[in-house]
């Protein structure tokens, strides 16, 4: 059995409020199977409502009058009688029936019953939702396993990785020995990833073969998403999700639009580059004008970088025999498009927004992280030469930028040089945004306007 972070979300979430829970996230990333397990250890009765597997569900919602007929058509559905404060009710494949949301508010004031819902796609659906029930829903996103949840999966003892955050956090090398060993595991990771079918049909096997059929399995049910999609625009998409291998084993990895089309325009293909976004199966790393904070009024959204959702499905689409020449450590091979992708969804799952910043005076800086306001560059080196890095000096020494330290993630072990951390590759496990939960009390001055 897998162990995920969204596990404790879930629990605390179901603890500490009435609301409904709403589960988003890429296909095949686990969001029914993370409903179901808490739902099953919680309550002793639990309704599924799939949507997609029983399409006669979606009547249930038509023409209701209240939400006590949706509670007597759904026992009449499931011929079941639900028992109040013991039934979890779990509505998934919500795409297919977006009534449900609509009606989830009054589900929720009726008391009886707890709820969750999920589905595929919903970051394209939820748009043409007709009321949204702020207030009776809670929003979670899950992702793949990030590379702490990967090792757990493996059964790496929790210790050693509470050791290596200490190393972290005190800016210390890690023992040579684990280093080296944990090392090897990021390189598996690289072709794994984390979508838990993978993950656990490696765990049961061994077997990469295996693993990348399964992988091949998952990038066929993003092919069948793709085609359902506005039929005049699904091959324009298609052709967007397969250049992304090789626009970013290109030496600056930025997607290049004449590759589409020799006259592909941003203006007329963004539609087709946001529907990969929203549907969870790509994510764009936008350029900015200048590393300085906020980040967002800096976006170029016509600039970007396009990363596979996982790193493991990327890696399943490079040539065949990839795998054996990653964990043997081949040098000729162009790690950098691979485990820049590795940083960009770690980073996604850690909360952090996307940013690159390129310059023809300064150079290329990969990513750019905000918090509490402040940018902290991140540079990843897949080679020897990771001390190496122009841009990176350039940005440093601007004073404009006020950027006081950087971070750059290499094979080796950490050590810090001046203003700057190098740290291995398998530390992004532990680069998250800083806790914003403290309370932000202001009271207002109101001498003389009060009786």
């Amino acid at each position: 059995m897998l162990i995920r972070k969204i596990d404790t979300h879930i629990e605390h979430f179901y603890s500490t409020t009435n609301k409904a829970l709403l589960l988003t996230g890429a296909r095949q990333v686990g969001k029914s199977y993370a409903i179901t397990k808490y739902a099953k250890n919680h309550y002793t009765m639990f309704v599924e409502c799939n949507f997609v597997k029983e399409p006669d569900l979606v009547k249930i919602f038509n023409n209701v009058k209240d939400e006590t007929e949706i509670i007597n058509r759904l026992q009449l559905f499931k011929q079941e009688t639900f028992t109040p404060n013991q039934t979890f009710i779990f509505f998934d494949e919500i795409q297919k029936c977006p009534d449900v949301l609509t009606w989830i508010k009054f589900l929720v004031q009726d008391g009886r019953f707890r709820y969750a819902l999920s589905g595929s796609l919903l970051g394209l659906e939820l748009n043409n939702v007709r009321s949204f029930p702020v207030g009776y829903i809670g929003e979670a996103t899950l992702y793949p396993l990030d590379f702490e949840e990967f090792l757990y999966a493996l059964g790496i003892n929790a210790q050693v990785i509470d050791n290596l955050r200490i190393c972290w956090k005190e800016k210390k090398p890690v023992d040579e020995f684990i280093h080296n060993q944990v090392l090897k595991l990021f390189h598996l990771y690289l072709i794994i990833g984390g979508m838990p079918a993978v993950v656990q049909k490696y765990v049961d096997t061994n077997d990469l073969i295996q693993v990348e059929n399964e992988q091949k399995d998952i990038l066929k049910l993003y092919k069948h998403d793709i085609s359902q999609y506005n039929k005049s625009k699904q091959l324009k998409v298609n052709d967007i999700f397969d250049l992304i291998p090789s626009e970013l084993n290109a030496q600056n990895k930025r997607f290049i639009f004449k590759n589409l089309k020799e006259s592909a325009r941003f203006d007329a293909s963004e539609s087709n580059f946001l529907w990969l976004k929203n549907a969870d199966m790509a994510l764009p790393v936008y350029n900015v004008d200048a590393p300085v904070s906020p980040l967002k009024l800096n976006e170029k959204r016509n600039l970007f970088k396009l990363f596979q959702n996982d790193v493991g499905l990327l890696s399943s689409q490079y040539a065949s025999g990839i795998q054996l020449r990653i964990l043997q450590g081949e040098t000729n091979i162009n790690f950098g498009a691979i485990y820049e992708n590795a940083v960009a969804q770690e980073l996604h799952a850690h909360g952090f927004n996307l940013y690159y910043f390129t310059s023809k005076k300064q150079g290329e800086l990969d990513f750019l992280l905000e918090s509490d306001a402040k940018i902290t560059p991140i540079e990843v080196k897949s080679g020897k030469f990771y001390e190496r890095h122009n841009a990176l000096s350039n940005i440093l020494s601007t004073q404009e930028y006020n950027i006081n330290n950087a971070i750059v993630l290499c094979n080796n072990n950490l050590q810090v040089k001046n203003t700057i951390v190098y740290a291995p590759i398998y530390m992004i496990m532990f680069i998250q945004k800083a806790n914003t939960s403290k309370e932000l009390i202001y009271k207002a001055d109101l001498t003389g306007l009060t009786y």
